[in-house]
């Protein structure tokens, strides 16, 4: 995971970085290889169903938020699997965009409205 240590440079200075990550634990929603695009994340802007790198027994993930209930986190992989819960404090950024199109925010129309 090289592309880790740059992306948490990056968004510990407040700026979004794009990054391939390679893997398949996202299967379905980020393809191995693909273009992903993280921003700065505090523990208040993570809500279920969001991707999010995160700080994971001493590693890092980017992985899906489950579950959030007050400051924990349950996380785990597109393909089912969960691997637990940490506190939200452990997120380093949230994807806003994979491939070239922004994640739709809850409750936005995900054509923008148009």
């Amino acid at each position: 995971m090289g592309w880790v240590n740059e992306a948490r440079k990056e968004l510990a200075a407040g700026r979004q970085v794009q990054v391939r990550p390679f893997g398949g634990s996202m299967r379905g929603r980020i393809e191995s290889g693909q273009l992903v695009t993280l921003a700065p994340a505090t523990p208040s802007d993570v809500r279920a169903d969001d991707v999010v790198l995160v700080e994971w027994r001493g590693n890092f993930l980017l992985h899906l938020v489950k579950e959030v209930q007050g400051d924990q986190l349950l996380i785990g992989n597109n393909l089912g699997k969960v691997n637990g819960w940490v506190p939200a404090a452990a997120v380093v950024g949230k994807v806003i965009a994979v491939g070239d199109v922004a994640e739709a925010e809850p409750g936005a129309a995900a054509d923008g409205g148009a």
